[in-house]
């Protein structure tokens, strides 16, 4: 058994299925549902649900209308394995109308929340020199984008 996410789109389930599954590893795009009959936000005929994985992880895209929309409230954090992945993960989600946040959040062009961020920040945030650590989180508040190297240096610099 598996614990699915639904989210809510206003009638774009599919292109932010197609553009989700083109750009994580181990996705795909499953089944959908037609609507046979007019349902309170869908016409006879039209797509209402898209199935899709992303990290293997099984989604819905639902076209459910524009009353829900999405907040940082729920967001998904991305397991980058270094800079690069993290500056590849960060020009592909904000390009378009995507949105910058801080401390290595964001806002894609279908208003879903990411973090991304990667497992060094934790050598640096939880680091054992609370001096260090304090360094590390000042310049990460500082931060759009995750910058491990400058998460590094403040944190080596406050720990000598």
């Amino acid at each position: 058994m598996n614990l699915t996410t639904c989210l809510w789109f206003n009638g774009n389930a599919r292109e932010a299925a197609q553009f989700y599954t083109s750009i994580f590893p181990n996705s795909s795009i499953g089944g959908n549902w037609i609507t046979p009959a007019e349902t309170p936000g869908n016409q006879q005929g039209e797509e209402v649900v898209v199935d899709f994985k992303i990290f293997d992880q099984p989604f819905i895209g639902l076209n459910g209308g524009p009353q829900f929309p999405h907040s940082e409230a729920i967001s998904f954090q991305i397991p980058c394995k270094d800079q690069a992945d993290i500056d590849h993960y960060w020009e592909i989600l904000t390009a378009d109308g995507g949105q910058e946040s801080q401390c290595g959040w964001l806002k894609d062009k279908f208003g879903i929340s990411w973090q991304v961020t990667a497992p060094q920040m934790g050598q640096y945030l939880g680091g054992p020199d609370p001096a260090g650590a304090k360094a590390a989180t000042e310049a990460m508040l500082q931060m759009r984008k995750i910058d491990l190297e400058a998460m590094r240096i403040a944190y080596e610099s406050a720990t000598t």
